[in-house]
């Protein structure tokens, strides 16, 4: 095992595209990747994908709770 090589980051499900990703950040053990916290952070609210970005976040805060 070669020490010096980069380590590979694991892949992960994004809770917003359902695509499998590397980067990206994990709200209370659920993740969304970059690309998809980037268009949410850029939506604005009058935006039809508004409503289900927020749905999608929804998720986040019913598992914690559940």
């Amino acid at each position: 095992m070669n020490m010096d090589a980069p380590a590979e980051k694991e892949k992960r499900m994004c809770i917003v595209c359902e695509k499998e990703q590397e980067d990206g950040l994990e709200i209370w053990g659920e993740f969304i990747c970059r690309s998809c916290e980037n268009e949410m952070v850029n939506t604005n609210v009058e935006d039809k994908k508004y409503p289900f970005f927020i749905r999608q976040m929804r998720q986040i805060w019913l598992k914690k709770n559940a």
